[in-house]
């Protein structure tokens, strides 16, 4: 029997190789794992889980767990460790270095076989030239706490003399060779995404490019099966093992494997690196600048690339493989041609990893699948939105107080053809949304892309009606603000962890026009204007968006206790659906009248003159009889002729 103890096995080389060697006759393995990771480790009669913390002392392992183990662990497989370019100085430090001193302790304790510690290649640091198997430290400069950890805890498995060991050096490793599994973006798949842009492109177009250098990258199940064999032959204690490309790989050589796989133009017209190089030596200069490197991290924020990736896309130093390719000869340790893989390895990034999968276009147009939260969905504009998302294909989640009146709404989208789900809920109760929100999510897996912020009340009474009446600001920030940002709330984790949702607010022209009487009102709808303006910055980078829809006057029950409004000019609730279905498939910032736009233009302008006209439209237009007032009186001829000259404000 061989017994193992490794470390890391669930990471991502880490469950490749526990399963290699859980394949092997007589093997026992004992993995050191969280207590809350114990779940993670596959199943297996020959498979111990050994509750520990590679932050610990000894790796946090039980004084029974070791005296069990000590004199019978023949081989320690230390894969725990950061491997992250942008992890934090003090990440790297805790991970790659102390864990590996005390996993050395914890293997010296149990007196192991061999100590095999799972290296990198970032170890040569910038090496100029060729870097050999035997060589370690040749003076190379480590430009990262990445490189200089690994250099550091590599150092340290060199220099104990309490267990024989073996050293791996993988080059940069992507998904399995056969099915493209991948566990995170990482390395060259933080740049798929501007790879798949590429392909909206006709792939017949010859590409430019610069050749910037070489890079070096091999799948996992080529890791963990090399490992497998050099781990288990005889006499090479005290060894390193480059399991790399052992032929340099062009960039740009990646880079069209990856273009050829999401069907995109290549690069067929490369330029010299001997070109390149100067070029590339001044724009890292002109980044030093002020404000350069504030714009190129704009640019990679927006490529979503982290920044500590870019400036080692390439490596300095060529990598020698010539003894560890002999020792792999005629094993199933054979590393295939990037070309052959690439298609897996996009095909499975594209279906599970894209972080920006949930926005792809849809076939049957922008609505089509799309599933749409609506507040106020009962009646009146959340109820025509619903209706004209269905017709183009798109699933209506309907939010109000009332099952009944949405039950309603349902059975007229489906008789339509259409699809709908009724969630009764008080949005401005906190336990209600949360409660509705995660029965959503968990009716419609696959996500939720659209809330529409639609719910809400209308107060038209003036100040002077409203000295002891609190209650009324505080009920319409109640609906209007307060429940709005909840649902927000609500939803945004989920929509940043797709990186795609939108957000429409059915705003108000008083917005923009600020009319008399509508003090409460236009403050809700202001707060929630200012708040999605502020939070959209925060979001951009999720994917997430919002829109205001500033909405003129709409022929609703919402507005009937005002009986003057009976001869007003307004929309119907069809012509507000479709202000919001184009706010859903155009995603603007922000849909307006003429009218709005100009309420806000001679605000900014000349707002004393403005304050003077809408105290003429305050003293010729009554308060509603709900509001205290009399509006069963005839219009004056001054408040007609607003009505005409300003259609769709509601005074």
């Amino acid at each position: 029997m061989t017994t193992y103890l490794v470390t890391g096995g669930t990471g991502f080389i880490g469950r490749h190789l526990l399963e290699r060697l859980l394949s092997r006759d007589g093997a026992e393995v004992h993995a050191l794992v969280r207590r809350t990771s114990v779940s993670k480790l596959p199943r297996s009669p020959r498979l111990e889980p050994l509750v520990g913390d590679l932050r610990e002392p000894l790796l946090g392992v039980a004084p029974e767990d070791r005296e069990r183990l000590r004199g019978r662990v023949d081989h320690v497989v230390h894969l725990a460790a950061v491997y992250d370019m942008t992890a934090t100085e003090e990440d790297n430090e805790r991970a790659n270095v102390e864990g590996t001193r005390e996993a050395l302790a914890l293997a010296a304790e149990l007196r192991a076989g061999t100590f095999h510690h799972v290296s990198s290649v970032a170890v040569a640091g910038e090496y100029d030239g060729e870097f050999t198997e035997d060589m370690f430290d040749e003076g190379q400069h480590l430009p990262s706490p990445y490189h200089a950890t690994k250099f550091a805890a590599e150092r340290l498995v060199r220099e104990q003399l309490d267990v024989p060991w073996r050293v791996y050096r993988p080059a940069i490793v992507v998904g399995h060779s056969v099915t493209g599994e991948m566990d995170k973006v990482d390395g060259p798949y933080y740049f798929f995404p501007a790879l798949a842009r590429m392909a909206t492109l006709p792939s017949w177009l010859p590409l430019l490019g610069p050749d910037i250098g070489d890079t070096n990258v091999v799948p996992v199940d080529f890791v963990a099966a090399a490992m497998d064999v050099l781990m288990h032959r005889d006499g090479l204690d005290g060894r390193a093992f480059h399991l790399v490309s052992p032929e340099p790989m062009p960039l740009l050589d990646v880079v069209n494997s990856f273009l050829r796989a999401a069907g995109a133009p290549t690069v067929s017209m490369p330029i010299d690196r001997r070109v390149v190089a100067p070029v590339t030596s001044a724009v890292r200069a002109a980044l030093r600048l002020p404000g350069a490197t504030l714009a190129s991290h704009v640019l990679l924020d927006r490529l979503a690339v982290p920044p500590e990736v870019v400036p080692h896309m390439t490596f300095a130093p060529v990598f020698d493989a010539t003894e560890t390719q002999r020792l792999l000869a005629g094993t199933d340790a054979q590393l295939p041609p990037l070309g052959d893989y690439a298609g897996v390895l996009w095909d499975f990034w594209s279906s599970r990893l894209d972080p920006s999968r949930a926005r792809r276009p849809r076939a049957g147009g922008a609505l089509d699948g799309r599933t749409v939260v609506i507040t106020g969905a009962s009646s009146g504009i959340g109820k025509a939105a619903a209706l004209a998302i269905a017709k183009r294909g798109g699933v209506s989640l309907l939010v109000a107080r009332s099952a009944d009146k949405l039950d309603e709404v349902r059975r007229d989208i489906e008789a339509e053809g259409g699809t709908a789900y009724v969630y009764p809920c008080d949005i401005t109760d906190d336990e209600a949304v949360a409660a509705t929100v995660k029965q959503m999510l968990a009716d419609h897996p696959d996500g939720i892309d659209y809330l529409v912020n639609n719910a809400g009340r209308s107060i038209r009474r003036s100040v002077h009606l409203s000295y002891d009446r609190m209650h009324d600001f505080e009920r319409t920030m109640s609906l209007n603000y307060f429940a709005a940002v909840r649902m927000i709330l609500a939803l945004l984790p989920h929509m940043a962890e797709r990186r795609f949702g939108h957000v429409v607010n059915i705003s108000s022209i008083g917005v923009q026009t600020a009319p008399p009487r509508f003090s409460a009102y236009v403050a809700s709808k202001s707060a929630l204007d200012s708040f999605s303006r502020v939070v959209a910055s925060e979001t951009y980078g999720d994917g997430v968006t919002f829109t205001t829809i500033h909405m003129p006057l709409v022929r609703t029950p919402m507005i009937s206790p005002t009986r003057i409004y009976d001869a007003f000019p307004t929309l119907t609730p069809d012509d507000a659906a479709e202000m919001v279905v184009r706010a859903l498939t155009e995603r603007p910032k922000r849909i307006a009248t003429r009218l709005g736009t100009l309420g806000e233009v001679s605000y900014a302008v000349a707002p004393k003159a403005v304050d003077a006209v809408l105290h003429v439209a305050y003293r010729v237009f009554p308060d509603s009889k709900a509001a205290g007032g009399d509006d069963q009186v005839s219009l004056n001829r001054g408040a007609q002729a607003l009505m005409r000259l300003l259609p769709g404000v509601h005074w």
